[in-house]
């Protein structure tokens, strides 16, 4: 009889149930995933928002991360239900043995539980504006507290809902923290260490279509308002499996696969890179820049007892007090944070063009991969424009093809029906219709006042057909 009283059931609204296991046996050593999932590590995503600044736009997106954590999770056992037996077969005589199902299934569950554990206040935007400033990210700083603040916890897992770990096999946190890592290259020639099971597993973590972003964009589209089902993820999962060269989808699934993608850059295009959106961002950047010193005592890694109380809400609720600082500047940075808490903003959109990049198109040479040179180039055309602080160039980039290039660029393969064979996902004639990587470039000022002389500007850098008409947008 399954052992009910061992297991807890949440409920999702993307998901449904959401099982895991809540039993420990202390006289064992054993701990449940409840556990984890009640650690304060994991419980302070609840104060931080999964949309980071959108949420301000959409009002009823207001979930969490941890609820994100959860479903990732979820996903992780619906992945390896699907996929377990084909990984097992596909490194069959290249590592000696691939580990039970139990463990498998318990490391993947654990890295979708854990792989946001070390995001900030604003989650990717902290990354960008606090974190890099210690050449951290939020999966680099993850990887510690996994290691450092939740390995014993960890070892201790022996089972989960569907499958447990056979007794000789103990859960490896730096494994679970090297899979919520996204490959880089200085790390190549050592991740290839690695055991081919792990290294196919991390396909799940950081490839094309993997339980985080498969989880998002569900998620984040149902929350929204945008789209109750964005894809079809049981079409997905079933024309998947793992083949000698890796994560690999049939070709009957192409269209699921096509279809995901798309739900995915529309949810960038509409929603992440909304355009108010992005004008909350650069308001919350310039106030960021001067409020630094203030939020945080220094380098989070010799503060971590700091971060973990450290979040969204203790951040908002800190700058709502700053108007009435004994500290002069601080009182003036209180009184900038309460204009944004109140979404007084200063920048206008007044003009947007798109702009698709192809495969063999130079990106990185274009003159629209850097919003400085954008701006400087308005302002030299534009003399009545050229004093004005208050213009900005807004580049938001989103990119199709994730691992186009790169160390993960061999993640995700494509069975071919007709010729019975493996190959590259990129070889497939609809995979290469889509563009690689597509640019929003919007020019934001306090007024409308040179719109159309900037949109001028912009058609003239572009050239003919160079990108989509949609000032005033």
């Amino acid at each position: 009889m399954r052992a009910f009283l061992g297991e807890s059931l949440s409920h999702d609204a993307v998901h449904g149930y959401v099982p895991f296991s809540s039993e420990a046996d202390v006289s064992r050593g054993e701990n449940s995933e409840r556990q984890v999932v009640d650690h304060p590590w994991i419980q302070r995503l609840r104060q931080i928002h999964q949309l980071q600044t959108a949420w301000w736009v959409f009002p009823t997106a207001e979930h969490s991360r941890f609820q994100h954590v959860l479903g990732v999770m979820h996903l992780a056992s619906r992945a390896v239900a699907a996929l377990y037996e084909s990984l097992r077969d596909a490194c069959e005589g290249v590592d000696e043995r691939v580990p039970s199902r139990g463990y498998v299934e318990s490391l993947l569950r654990m890295a979708g539980l854990l792989h946001d554990v070390g995001h900030g206040p604003f989650g990717h935007f902290f990354d960008e504006h606090y974190l890099a400033d210690y050449q951290l990210n939020h999966e680099t700083l993850g990887a510690v507290i996994i290691e450092q603040q939740l390995g014993t916890l960890l070892r201790g897992i022996r089972r989960n809902p569907f499958s447990r770990l056979e007794d000789h096999e103990q859960l490896d946190p730096g494994q679970v923290a090297w899979l919520i890592a996204r490959p880089v290259p200085e790390h190549a020639a050592r991740d290839a260490q690695r055991p081919q099971w792990l290294r196919f597993l991390r396909a799940l973590m950081s490839g094309i279509y993997t339980i985080d972003n498969m989880d998002f964009v569900l998620r984040d589209a149902y929350m929204s308002g945008y789209s109750q089902r964005a894809f079809d993820l049981d079409r997905l999962l079933h024309y998947s499996f793992f083949s000698p060269l890796g994560l690999t989808i049939h070709d009957r699934g192409i269209d699921a696969l096509l279809r995901f993608m798309g739900a995915r850059a529309e949810l960038f295009r509409a929603i992440y890179f909304h355009r108010t959106v992005r004008a909350i961002d650069l308001t919350l950047a310039d106030l960021f820049a001067e409020s630094k010193p203030y939020l945080f005592p220094g380098h989070p890694l010799e503060h971590l007892d700091a971060y973990l109380g450290f979040t969204e809400m203790s951040l908002l609720v800190d700058v709502s007090r700053w108007p009435t600082d004994s500290r002069g500047e601080v009182r003036g940075l209180g009184a900038r944070w309460q204009r944004l808490l109140r979404r007084e903003l200063p920048w206008k959109m007044v003009c947007q063009r798109n702009i698709l990049f192809a495969e063999r198109q130079a990106e990185s040479s274009s003159i629209f991969s850097d919003g400085r040179t954008v701006e400087e180039r308005i302002r030299r055309a534009l003399p009545q424009a050229a004093g004005d602080p208050a213009l900005r160039v807004d580049l938001a980039r989103h990119i199709y093809r994730p691992h186009t290039r790169g160390p993960a660029r061999d993640q995700n393969f494509l069975y071919d029906s007709a010729h019975r064979q493996v190959r590259p996902l990129s070889d497939h004639q609809l995979f290469r219709h889509l563009p690689v990587s597509h640019r929003i470039c919007r020019v934001y000022a306090a007024s409308d006042e040179h719109a159309r002389a900037i949109a001028g500007v912009l058609d003239d850098l572009l050239g003919p057909g160079g990108g989509d008409d949609l000032t005033n947008m």
